[in-house]
């Protein structure tokens, strides 16, 4: 257990910043001028294609799971009798 520690104590001391950093672009004055246009788009659908098809799957899952939920409530409130 001690010996685990250790080795733990030893690779906390390693400096990360011995690694090469990659240059990143600045992304960010691009996604500026796309969130801003006034083009009628909704800001949540701007980002592409990504977005509307999260966007659909969120809707989808919501209505799904509201149905069930209602479901559920209706089976719950009206058991079935039994013989």
């Amino acid at each position: 257990m001690f010996r685990h520690f250790l080795t733990l104590q030893q690779v906390s001391r390693r400096q990360i910043s011995s690694t090469v950093r990659r240059q990143l672009d600045n992304n960010v004055p691009d996604k500026q001028k796309l969130f801003q246009e006034a083009n009628g788009i909704p800001v949540h659908l701007k980002g592409g294609v990504g977005d509307a098809v999260l966007y659909r799957a969120t809707m989808g899952l919501t209505v799904l799971g509201a149905a069930y939920v209602i479901y559920e409530l209706v089976k719950a409130a009206l058991p079935q009798k039994k013989d």
